[in-house]
């Protein structure tokens, strides 16, 4: 296939305005180049979101490319230095909203797959890409739902590529082999609302809650691993009062993340926190959101396979990392699945003036098509 085919697609990709839930058109754009190779198309719509399973071959091991046509708003269009979906190409790279966060990824999937069947249109076992239009948004009707319904007919992924841009300062300097665990807390502490003058006739629900709230902050969750740094607790948001001095609140608003490792889990936090709670005598509200569950593939095919294939074409020895937030691998990786993220430079996702480098989605379409022929031949 010529040089520029992985540009020209990312390109006509991200030209498609799909701020999430909407796909623009991508998947069909991206459908009917597989469908030209083999592959079986099966859209999936859940409610707002639009999500597509394809699949060639029926044998396994099955190799599935994972990833998201959804991209996040763009913010001031006057900020940009080109339209946010121009996709305009200068001095090698491409400026435009979902460059790096991951059109110029599934582009790069897209152009491997096809370079590969018509290499080796006889490759043992299968090929896979599962995509969705709500990776940045709830998470609720895209992959998720991609993932129940494979499950409910017992097909199984062996392993899964997610485009995510993962490289820091070079393309495949550093591999996601898995994500920390994400779990949000929404605190209400209760009180009586009052005159400051009175304070003997209301109940201050911020000075209540400061000896709690400190001692969440100071608590030593667990000590990590060889993969995952300690768990940690981050208060994001507090919010309290009418906005008058003289007013003593009736409520104080809270809200809280975990990232954490695989040496504890969301119930075991849940329980320590409300344990201080307790301890503190509060009344409270705590409302629980569980993000994701941590995932870590710490060896196997898939992980050899990639860092040779990066080695390959780069040179590089890539660092594995489980750093960041969170991807659509925490709704795969508990299938059985090994799951690893692999993609461009992560510098400018979800900013202003979002771009990729020309050359390195070219030469990550190299890799992806390595890691194929690693892997199914």
């Amino acid at each position: 296939m010529a040089k520029g085919a992985v540009i020209a697609l990312a390109r006509e990709l991200i030209q498609r305005p799909s701020v999430t839930p909407s796909d623009e058109g991508c998947q069909t754009l991206m459908g009917e180049r597989l469908a030209a190779v083999g592959f079986d198309l099966e859209p999936m719509v859940f409610a707002d979101t639009t999500n597509l399973w394809a699949r060639r071959g029926r044998t396994e091991p099955l190799f599935c490319f994972a990833g998201h046509t959804d991209v996040v708003p763009s913010g001031p269009e006057q900020a940009w230095r080109y339209a946010p979906f121009s996709a305009t190409e200068v001095d090698g790279m491409i400026y435009g909203r979902g460059a790096a966060d991951m059109k110029g990824s599934l582009a790069a999937m897209v152009v491997a797959t096809e370079r590969f069947v018509s290499k080796h249109p006889n490759h043992r076992g299968s090929i896979a890409f599962l995509i969705t239009s709500d990776e940045e948004g709830p998470f609720i009707n895209g992959t998720p739902k991609v993932v129940e319904t494979l499950e409910a007919r017992d097909e199984k992924i062996t392993w899964c590529v997610v485009g995510e841009p993962s490289s820091s300062a070079q393309l495949g300097d550093v591999i996601k082999n898995g994500r920390r665990g994400s779990l949000s807390g929404d605190l209400t502490v209760y009180g009586i609302q009052g005159h400051v003058a009175y304070p003997h006739l209301a109940d201050n629900p911020i000075h209540k809650a400061m000896a709690a709230l400190t001692e969440l902050t100071q608590q030593h969750w667990d000590n990590g691993n060889e993969f995952f740094p300690p768990t940690s607790l981050q208060i994001s948001n507090i919010h309290a009062g009418t906005g008058a001095g003289n007013v003593i609140p009736g409520e104080l608003l809270v809200q809280f993340n975990f990232r954490y490792s695989t040496e504890t889990d969301a119930t075991t936090l849940k329980q320590r926190v409300t344990s201080i709670l307790a301890k503190h005598e509060l009344d409270y509200q705590l409302n629980w959101k569980l993000n994701g569950e941590p995932f870590l593939t710490a060896a196997g095919e898939l992980l050899t396979a990639t860092l040779a294939a990066v080695q390959s074409c780069t040179g590089l020895s890539a660092q594995l990392s489980t750093s960041g937030g969170t991807s659509d691998g925490r709704f795969i990786a508990p299938t059985g699945a090994q799951v690893i993220e692999l993609g461009p430079l992560n510098a400018t996702i979800h900013k202003v003036n979002e771009c990729v480098s020309s050359a390195d989605i070219e030469q990550l379409a190299d890799i992806y098509e390595h890691l194929l022929e690693r892997l199914l031949c």
